[in-house]
């Protein structure tokens, strides 16, 4: 799944245009590197995003197209 998509999808950043610009600015590093939106996404993978003056670390926990309210914060867990 594409980085935009999921960070819309588990609900960290709510629009995928906003979560598309994010990675565009250079605000997301997944690994410890950069990522653009179109980065594959894959179970293990550890994402840190840039808000202001906050970051907020999360490692993927699982990859779903879907996911209601109740279900998005299952798929990541806080590092």
């Amino acid at each position: 799944m594409r980085l935009d998509k999921y960070l819309k999808v588990s609900r960290i950043i709510k629009r995928r245009t906003v979560a598309n610009e994010a990675c565009d600015a250079g605000k997301v590093q997944v690994n410890g590197k950069i990522a653009r939106a179109s980065y594959d996404v894959k179970t293990g993978d550890v994402i840190e995003i840039a808000f202001g003056a906050r970051t907020i670390k999360i490692e993927v926990t699982s990859v779903n197209e879907y996911a209601k309210k109740e279900d998005a914060g299952n798929m990541y867990k806080a590092v």
